[in-house]
């Protein structure tokens, strides 16, 4: 069985786009987001209830929309819904590459860690774009790392994200297999004014990318290649353990 979700939401073209390229496989099911949770990191909800219902669309896609975050998607579909562990978790195709510092806020990435803590080999993946359209390179490409994680499994605790370019198939240079980079979200917040004179702040900002090196995830996209990064969720700075030591 294959687990498919997002932090999109069950109704993003993305989604969907995930749904048509893996269902060749077989035993694939959707459990996602009721609406759209993007930058909601690895939240869990734990003070009001999680609401589940079935969704089905004409063409045969079917699953469960869930009212929580990516992380509990994930969650409550391995320890509720369903009545068998997955063989692969697959988090996306999300619209927005996910790479650098900026994987930390992601929801995309997280669905797909909870998975990776729970013991299932899990994958995100991601388009560097914003608009819905091209798919079709991001569809080729997740099968063949489902495939490959389907033969070759992974290592505990460690998934993979996948980010990938906004081109055509043809387009395609290859696969690059990096390390989270740099990249940032430098943001701002704008106070604004309701219409009865109350304010509130919206966020703004540009994404800064000034890694160079073709090891890092963004620089791998903006060159026209496909990132892999392994990533896991033992969060310890190893480099500090022995300063600290000295000095406590």
């Amino acid at each position: 069985m294959i687990l498919i979700t997002n932090d999109d939401g069950i109704y993003s073209p993305g989604i969907q786009a995930l749904w048509d390229a893996l269902n060749s496989f077989g035993d694939t099911i959707v459990i996602a987001p009721s609406s759209q949770k993007s930058a909601t990191s690895h939240a869990i909800t734990i003070s009001k209830p999680i609401r589940v219902r079935k969704v089905k669309k004409v063409n045969g896609f079917n699953g469960f929309s869930v009212s929580g975050t990516p992380a509990d998607c994930t969650k409550i579909a391995i320890n509720s819904i369903l009545n068998q562990k997955p063989a692969v978790l697959i988090s996306g195709i999300n619209l927005g590459a996910n790479v650098g510092n900026n994987i930390i806020y992601s929801g995309t990435v997280s669905a797909a860690l909870e998975g990776a803590m729970l013991g299932i080999p899990s994958i995100a993946i991601s388009l560097d774009s914003f608009q819905a359209g091209r798919f079709e390179l991001s569809k080729k490409i997740a099968i063949e790392v489902v495939d490959f994680v389907l033969k070759n499994k992974l290592p505990k605790g460690t998934m993979l994200n996948v980010n990938i370019p906004d081109i055509e198939p043809e387009n395609f240079l290859g696969t690059r297999i990096t390390k989270q980079g740099n990249q940032f979200f430098n943001d701002d917040y704008e106070k604004r004014l309701d219409p009865r004179g109350k304010e509130y702040y919206w966020i703004k900002g540009e994404i800064e990318d000034n890694d160079k090196d073709p090891v890092f995830d963004g620089r791998a996209i903006s060159d026209g290649y496909v990132s892999i990064t392994p990533l896991g969720f033992n969060m310890t700075e190893e480099s500090y353990i022995s300063d600290l030591k000295d000095k406590f």
